[in-house]
């Protein structure tokens, strides 16, 4: 009777944890994809983000889109854990 309670806790918290940072995931993979968008086009933001128009800045929004992308399909698989 222990082992079962013992095992059904462990499941519990197991799957806390994998919502969680499934959420987490989701929330980053949001925040880095918004920042490589702002970062793509400064111009719909207003006058004051000119400055970011530099080829430099795009190639590193690039990159935080993709980041972002990847952030949310790993929050979407949910493969967390290494099976052996």
């Amino acid at each position: 009777m222990a082992l079962e309670e013992f095992e059904n806790g462990q499941d519990r918290k197991s799957k806390n944890y994998l919502l969680m940072r499934s959420i987490r995931d989701y929330a980053m993979g949001t925040l880095w994809t918004a920042m490589g968008l702002f970062l793509t086009f400064p111009s719909k933001f207003g006058s004051k983000f000119d400055k970011y128009d530099d080829p430099l800045v795009k190639i590193l929004a690039g990159i935080f889109i993709v980041y972002g992308i990847l952030r949310l399909y790993r929050g979407y698989k949910k493969n967390y854990y290494n099976e052996r």
